[in-house]
C-alpha cells in the first residue's frame, strides 16, 4: 500500500509490536483502560436483557466476565495474546461469522484502526439482529497537551515538525461512521478523563507501558533528540503545570452505541403522521407555519 494512501494512518505492525511489548508492563499502567472499561460496563447495567454470546474486542484490561450484565458466554479477543485473551484477531479482519454475536463490547483498540468504517461494518455484520455494539475509543482532544509541546519543541530545536502523537477521530465523525456502517439507533457521546503526573516523562513512560506510543505511519523513524524531549518537557511544565507542579494529561473518551437493525426496534414517525396536535397538548392556540406570534 502506498505511503500516501489516505487510509494508511497507522503502522499496524508497529501497533502490534508496541502492544506485544506492553503485555509485560501493562499492569504498571492499566488504570486508564480499567477505568474506561468499568465506565463502559456500567452502561450495560441499564440494558435489561441477556447476551448469550458476547465478544470483548480489545480485551487488554479484561473489563467483562461471564455472568456480568446478562452475559452468558464471553469471548475475549485482542490484537496480541496475553491477559486472558482467547482469540488473537486484528480489529480490521474479524474472524466471526455473520449473525454470531449478541454483544460486541470494545473498550480499547479501535482508535488505532486504519479502516474504521470497514471495522464497524464487520462488527455490524457479526452481530445478530437486535445485537448491541458498545465501544469506547479515544477522541481528538486526547493528549492535546503533549501534542502541543512536542510539536513546539521540534519546531524550535529541529526547525520542522512531524507526527509525534497518534491522531484521533472526532465525535461527529464517530457518530456518522455508526450510521454509515448500518447501525440502528446510533449514539455517540464523550467525556474527559484528566490524569495528573509528576512530570511529562512519567506520562511518556506510562504510554509505553500501555502500548500506546506513537504508531503513526508517517512518524519520523529516527529516535527523538534528547534536546527536543527535554525542551518539550520544559514547555509542558511552563504551559500546563498546576500550583502543585504536576502536569495534566487529557484523555477524551468517546462512547459509541449502536444496534444491528431489527423489526422490533423503535422507528421515527413519518412527517405528518402524528395523531394529536402539540398545541392541544400544551393548551395553546396553534400558529400556522410562516406566521409569527402576536400578529
Amino acid at each position: 500500500m502506498a505511503h500516501d494512501d489516505p487510509m494508511l494512518v497507522f503502522d499496524r505492525m508497529q501497533v502490534r509490536r508496541q502492544r506485544a511489548r506492553a503485555v509485560a508492563t501493562l499492569g504498571q499502567a492499566d488504570f486508564l483502560f480499567r477505568e474506561v472499561g468499568e465506565r463502559l460496563a456500567d452502561r450495560l447495567l441499564d440494558i435489561r436483557r441477556t447476551f448469550p454470546v458476547a465478544l470483548e474486542l480489545g480485551a487488554r484490561a479484561g473489563a467483562l466476565h461471564e455472568g456480568q450484565a446478562g452475559i452468558e458466554y464471553l469471548v475475549r479477543a485482542d490484537h496480541v495474546p496475553g491477559h486472558g485473551v482467547q482469540v488473537v484477531a486484528d480489529e480490521e479482519i474479524l474472524p466471526f461469522g455473520e449473525g454470531s454475536l449478541d454483544l460486541v463490547f470494545a473498550p480499547a483498540g479501535l482508535h488505532t484502526v486504519n479502516d474504521l468504517p470497514g471495522a464497524l461494518a464487520q462488527i455490524a455484520r457479526a452481530l445478530k439482529p437486535d445485537g448491541l455494539f458498545l465501544a469506547a475509543m479515544f477522541g481528538g482532544e486526547t493528549l492535546s497537551e503533549l501534542r502541543d509541546c512536542l510539536l513546539a519543541a521540534e519546531l524550535e530545536i529541529e526547525g520542522g515538525g512531524s507526527p509525534r502523537v497518534s491522531p484521533f477521530a472526532g465525535l461527529q465523525d464517530a457518530a456518522g461512521l455508526l450510521q454509515r456502517a448500518g447501525f440502528a439507533l446510533p449514539v455517540a457521546d464523550s467525556e474527559t478523563i484528566t490524569v495528573t503526573y509528576a512530570d511529562p516523562f512519567a506520562l511518556m513512560r506510562d504510554l509505553r507501558h500501555m502500548g500506546e506510543a506513537n504508531a503513526v505511519h508517517l512518524r519520523r523513524r529516527t529516535p527523538t533528540r534528547r534536546a527536543t524531549l527535554f525542551r518539550a518537557a520544559e514547555l509542558y511544565l511552563e504551559r500546563y503545570a498546576g500550583p502543585d507542579g504536576r502536569v495534566p494529561a487529557t484523555f477524551q473518551v468517546m462512547t459509541l452505541t449502536g444496534w444491528r437493525p431489527h423489526i422490533s426496534q423503535q422507528k421515527a414517525l413519518r412527517p405528518g403522521s402524528a395523531k394529536s396536535r402539540l398545541a392541544d397538548a400544551l393548551g395553546v392556540p396553534e400558529i400556522p407555519a410562516g406566521e409569527k406570534a402576536g400578529r
